[in-house]
């Protein structure tokens, strides 16, 4: 059984079609702009390189020591071995700051030829300030 269309339905397939083929047309004559964050000359892609290292204490290597670089939210911190490698290239001049809890926080600058931390982390000496207040607002029912 054969279906014959309507003159009001051929109609609204060739509108459809003709509509298809122009936004078909429209989307491959518009240029496409890729996202970047700026553009780099070669020479400054030539001055980026990757940095891997190790962190260590005293005592051996520490994990989940924190790498940040300086004044941006980029780092990552080292495995169990106390390695690491950044997630994104350094340029000359760049800094590096390397934290551990209970350690004193390390600032390095990134040198032309600094392919390869090896860092030890030194004890950082804690103090409280201040004595221990011993005046309380109530007294315990308690007796000693």
């Amino acid at each position: 059984m054969k279906t014959q269309l309507t003159f009001t339905q051929k109609k609204t397939f060739s509108v459809l079609g003709l509509f298809i083929a122009l936004m078909f047309v429209s989307s491959s004559l518009t240029p496409v702009h890729a996202q970047t964050d700026k553009v780099t000359s070669a020479e400054n892609r030539q001055n980026e390189r990757t940095i891997k290292g190790i962190i260590n204490s005293e005592n051996g290597p520490l994990e989940s020591a924190s790498i940040i670089l300086k004044g941006t939210e980029i780092g990552t911190t080292t495995n169990d071995k106390g390695e690491f490698t950044f997630p994104k290239p350094l340029k000359t001049g760049d800094i590096l700051l390397v934290s551990y809890l209970g350690y004193e926080t390390q600032e390095v600058k990134i040198k032309d030829n600094t392919t390869f931390l090896r860092l030890v982390l030194t004890e950082d000496l804690l103090e409280f300030v201040g004595a221990l207040n011993t005046d309380k607002p109530y007294k315990s029912k308690r007796s000693n």
